[in-house]
């Protein structure tokens, strides 16, 4: 009877949907949880993908791209330009953590790595809430593009969050997916369609929110970039309390075969 229940879908269109969503009730326990800590981790970058530039030129560089102060516009581009280099320190960063994370995991064990991780996203969101308010200071409440100015310390500070988040971004992608395709081992049917809703919806949901989001709040980044930190919070309490934990030798590299 279990099986038979299991085995029905749906036909029609938006039937994979509802399979997906149906195929929710059979995932092992283990699984959902860490569905659920995946998806938040995925609400925290998301943001960070689309408005980090946009950030850097708003708030840190105090530009406006639709502006008619051609000092205003100018500092924006200038924003843009550092948030890229930003980036590319972004790159840096996690290419030298990719050489570290088999160590950790065997070390630490793979739960918690992950948790730390999203702690590590946590304070570094955080930072640039901080960032954003002080750099907008007495100017937050008349909107973000009245504070033309510039401040080398923020800036800085902008650069080191930047880099410091390529940290933690290899561990959340790497670790997410080992946990879901060795739990994937268990269940059958349509889990790997679910393992991608919980990372499509989150970037849905970012996607058509953000902006009304932050337009409640006078526009600006400063309430995405605010709920950001939120999110990696609960991902980091979600995956220290809930996940199980994967075994060391899942991590062993496989080496170079030659011949």
């Amino acid at each position: 009877m279990v099986e038979e229940e299991q085995n029905v879908s749906f036909d029609g269109p938006g039937a994979v949907l509802v399979n997906l969503l149906t195929s929710l009730r059979h995932l092992p326990p283990a699984m959902l949880s860490s569905l659920i800590a995946m998806a938040l981790s995925w609400s925290v970058w998301f943001p960070f993908f689309l408005f980090d530039a946009d950030w850097m030129g708003r708030e840190v560089y105090h530009g406006d791209p639709k502006g008619n102060d051609s000092v205003a516009v100018k500092a924006y581009d200038a924003g843009v330009r550092e948030g890229a280099f930003g980036l590319l320190l972004n790159s840096v960063v996690l290419g030298i953590s990719s050489f570290l994370l088999e160590l950790m995991c065997q070390r630490m064990g793979a739960r918690l790595v992950w948790a730390m991780s999203n702690f590590i996203v946590f304070a570094c969101m955080a930072g640039t809430a901080i960032i954003s308010l002080v750099s907008v200071n007495k100017y937050i409440t008349e909107g973000i593009q009245h504070a033309i100015g510039e401040n080398r310390a923020i800036k800085i500070a902008s650069l080191v969050i930047f880099a410091l988040l390529g940290f933690p971004l290899l561990p959340i992608v790497f670790l997410s997916l080992s946990q879901q395709i060795k739990l994937l081992i268990q269940v059958v049917g349509l889990a790997i369609g679910v393992l991608n809703l919980a990372i499509v919806i989150p970037q849905m949901i970012v996607s058509l929110g953000a902006g009304p989001w932050d337009a409640l709040f006078s526009g600006g980044n400063i309430p995405a970039f605010v709920l950001a930190p939120l999110f990696a919070l609960a991902a980091g309490v979600t995956a220290t309390l809930k996940l199980p934990n994967l075994s060391s030798g899942s991590f062993k590299s496989s080496g170079f075969n030659f011949g």
